[in-house]
């Protein structure tokens, strides 16, 4: 074989084996990129669930309850949040631990109270529960009875708040009240949220308005939560009873939607308040007493 054969020949085989390096070095760098880069926009996969499809909360399954069995709270699940410094409303009562609260015949009680003598402090006691758990979308549920009609001045609330209040601040943190009531507007509750954008400190918070519930204070009620990366919506009871329906700004942000992270529960009774106090508080009212058959989560998997 000649020279020349042979150097073409030797140079045909080093070109393959660098050509063949190159595709390994090709597919290993795409792979890792695949691995990493998120999915290309306008791929849809198969085990994304449509939230607007009509069966989409039939495949709901409980993952947290409380149902209030037994004789006290259960530590893991609540915390009390104390004070009497207005909570940002100019409400007068004191919240407290322990005296405020029972747990009995499968209720949790909530009792405001009028501080018989009152020297100095508050006037009134009352409980601020907050759940120790905190979850992102689902549907929530809160069976409860509003206290006896009796008079002007509380506002009793079922609600939750974003997991970061403490580093953000309120309204920035969102919020979501699942059930409101103030005393002197009876037979009705609303639903309510708050952000920065849309909150009741300058009169643009998203809400139903005065929901008509004639029985609310002599009855349990579902007071219900419909949460997902696309909406917001409440109920009353059935799960087919919308209330109000929230949906996503088409063009949204942490001022108008901060909705996309966990939120905890809220449950007490304030008294007086920029709302609450609208016409005043009747000392007559008290003890008032809030009941809590249950509170539930579901989410779809």
């Amino acid at each position: 074989m000649s020279l020349k054969v042979k150097y073409f020949k030797y140079m045909g085989l080093k070109r393959l084996i660098f050509l063949t390096l190159l595709g390994i070095i090709s597919c290993s760098k795409s792979n890792s990129q695949d691995e990493s880069e998120e999915p290309i926009q306008g791929v849809i996969e198969e085990n994304i669930l449509d939230v607007y499809a009509s069966d989409y909360w039939d495949n709901a399954e409980l993952v947290w309850a409380d149902e209030f069995e037994g004789s006290a709270l259960i530590p893991e699940n609540w915390t009390f949040e104390t004070g009497d410094h207005g909570w940002g409303n100019n409400e007068l009562q004191n919240y407290v631990e322990d005296d405020n609260v029972e747990v009995s015949e499968g209720t949790l009680k909530i009792m405001a109270k009028k501080v018989e003598g009152f020297p100095v402090g508050a006037k009134y006691t009352s409980t601020r529960l907050n759940s120790k758990k905190q979850f992102l979308y689902g549907r929530m549920e809160i069976r409860a009875k509003i206290p006896e009609d009796k008079g002007n001045g509380i506002w009793p609330a079922l609600w939750m708040l974003g997991k970061d209040i403490q580093n953000i601040g309120w309204p920035a943190c969102g919020e979501i009240d699942i059930m409101e009531y103030v005393s002197f507007e009876p037979n009705q509750m609303h639903f309510s949220i708050h952000s920065t954008a849309n909150n009741h400190k300058n009169g643009t918070q998203i809400t139903s308005g005065p929901v008509e519930l004639e029985t609310i204070e002599e009855e349990f009620h579902n007071y219900g939560l419909l949460w997902t990366d696309k909406y917001i919506k409440f109920y009353i009871d059935d799960i087919e009873n919308i209330t109000l329906n929230f949906q996503r700004p088409a063009i949204s942000n942490s001022e108008n939607w901060p909705f996309s992270k966990p939120f905890y529960f809220l449950m007490n009774i304030a008294v007086g308040g920029d709302w609450g106090g609208l016409n005043g508080v009747d000392d007559s009212i008290f003890p008032a007493t809030m009941e809590v058959d249950y509170v539930r989560v579901y989410q779809v998997k």
